[in-house]
């Protein structure tokens, strides 16, 4: 049996593709950062986990699917080999999804990103805080 189940955020926004068939096909590859259980001086590890979305996956993906989103993947693991320009062999382990799905609501989404968006905003105005306690010219 091949089957995983994922829970993680979309590193950034997926990338879609249509095949070049007579009824063009979506596929979406997008990263999944998957948080792991330990913590390692502090901060939680996570795993970068690469997915492709084929079909109504995929268009499913491209519609709703936004970077920082926490989503649910079902598929199965698919490694596949390829040879580089300097004819070393590469390996790539990809999840192929079967089932995706959003694992938070769309209103606690939008309010992390304002909060994170709200936090962010600064106060530069381009001038340099001047300590005035010295009576000594600048210069």
């Amino acid at each position: 049996m091949n089957k995983v189940i994922l829970v993680g955020r979309l590193t950034k926004e997926p990338e879609v593709r249509y095949s070049k068939s007579q009824k063009p096909i979506a596929i979406a590859r997008y990263t999944l950062a998957v948080n792991r259980k330990y913590k390692r001086e502090g901060q939680p590890d996570a795993d970068f986990i690469n997915i492709v979305s084929i079909g109504k996956e995929g268009q499913f993906v491209e519609k709703y699917f936004k970077k920082g989103q926490q989503v649910s993947i079902v598929g199965r693991l698919q490694i596949r080999t390829y040879d580089d320009s300097n004819g070393n062999r590469k390996w790539i382990s990809e999840v192929i999804s079967e089932e995706v799905d959003f694992a938070e609501s769309k209103s606690s989404y939008e309010k992390r990103n304002k909060e994170k968006a709200s936090s962010s905003v600064s106060n530069d105005d381009g001038f340099v805080p001047v300590d005035e306690s010295d009576d000594d010219p600048p210069f």
